[in-house]
């Protein structure tokens, strides 16, 4: 009786349209986790404007080349290392933050668990090579 019920709603999700209505995608994606996408050209608005800049690369990483205002905490240490982060916003989450990496993927990481720690203006701002 389980087995036919899944089989059945399993039948029913699929047989929805594979086209989404107008903007579907996007209703759902602001509905989901907030957005790790990289916008570099917001992070060098931010970056201009004084906001706090991470470079979440290895360390071997930050010191073949970085931002020179930017403050390395390899994305693995990020949880561990919230106090820095909090010492560096000093202890106002709303302050922009922007994260970085080589290419945007770990820097998107750093951006959601810096948004589930209740930073409000956290943003990926890709690459170093996106900043420069």
């Amino acid at each position: 009786m389980l087995r036919t019920a899944l089989l059945s709603l399993a039948l029913v999700a699929c047989g929805k349209s594979s086209e989404p209505a107008k903007g579907e995608h996007a209703e759902h994606a602001a509905k989901a986790a907030p957005s790790a996408a990289k916008d570099p050209a917001a992070a060098k608005k931010l970056i201009s404007e004084g906001a706090v800049v991470i470079d979440v690369r290895t360390p071997d990483e930050f010191a073949e080349g970085h931002l020179p205002q930017a403050t390395n905490i390899p994305v693995a240490e990020l949880p561990q290392r919230l106090g820095e982060i909090d010492a560096l916003v000093k202890g106002n989450k709303a302050q922009p933050v922007v994260v970085y990496c080589a290419a945007g993927g770990r820097a998107g990481k750093a951006k959601q668990a810096l948004d589930g720690a209740g930073y409000s203006q956290v943003v990926n701002g890709g690459g170093l090579d996106d900043l420069q």
